[in-house]
């Protein structure tokens, strides 16, 4: 009976995904939506933006305002049992810090942060004021913060070029762990490194994928996300989160 209880549990339990829309389908919440699909996780949502994007540039954005987002997500989190949150694009200052209020009134639930800063062909999405509130008031809220190198290095606020030191600046300054993804640094392998206070790192190996795949940050996180939701631990959700990339990679 206790195992029928949890898998209702599970089948009953959404994620929440704060991001915002890409016209192309390459990344934002049509590829959340599609990962957790897949993992057998249900999707409620909170619109960030509304953007026009081919596979090659972002062309246009318009941020959806704080107030929406912010009832949006209040408006999920009452109707739906939400059992992770996976946060992408947010877009301005005022949204980071409406999303903050938000998740500090729900605090137990596991909350899978991928720090959209920029799109992959070079615009920024996010300006650098936003950028130092979600360093001090979002990023210490979150399970984990899943920055790629070029992201760390925005993240941390420093000069310092390496890569440990700028995690441990960021861990000191509240963030309670990070998945630096490695996608960005050179060799055959990809590696991404998880760190955690008064822990060593810890290191994620997988295949290269290819600088054409778009929407390969939203994929792992929301992986990730469901991994928390179904109640599979960090570790193994990584783990399973870098598989389902590998595979979804293979299969073209």
């Amino acid at each position: 009976m206790a195992g029928g209880h949890r898998a209702m549990a599970v089948s009953m339990a959404h994620v929440l995904v704060i991001a915002g829309s890409d016209s192309s389908g390459g990344a934002g919440i049509a590829r959340d939506v599609e990962t957790l699909a897949a993992f057998g996780v249900k999707t409620c949502l909170a619109l960030t933006a509304v953007t026009v994007q081919t596979h090659t540039a972002v062309e246009r954005v318009q941020l959806c305002d704080p107030d929406l987002v912010e009832a949006q997500m209040r408006a999920a989190l009452s109707a739906n049992v939400v059992a992770a949150i996976k946060i992408g694009m947010l877009g301005s200052r005022e949204t980071v810090a409406r999303v903050a209020a938000v998740l500090r009134d729900h605090a137990a639930i596991p909350v899978v942060l991928d720090p959209v800063l920029a799109s992959s062909s070079g615009r920024a999405l996010l300006s650098d004021d936003a950028i130092a509130v979600m360093r001090k008031s979002l990023m210490p809220l979150c399970t984990l913060v899943t920055p790629n190198l070029p992201e760390l290095a925005l993240l941390s606020g420093g000069s310092e070029e390496d890569e440990h030191q700028q995690a441990g600046d960021l861990l000191e300054g509240g963030v309670k762990t990070l998945l630096v993804k490695g996608g960005h640094a050179e060799g055959r392998r990809a590696t991404d490194t998880l760190y955690r206070a008064g822990e060593p790192p810890l290191r994620f190996e997988g295949p290269r994928l290819p600088g054409t795949m778009r929407g390969t940050g939203c994929m792992l996180a929301s992986a990730i996300a469901a991994g928390l939701a179904r109640g599979d631990g960090l570790e193994a959700s990584i783990r399973a989160a870098k598989t389902h990339l590998s595979e979804r990679w293979l299969a073209g």
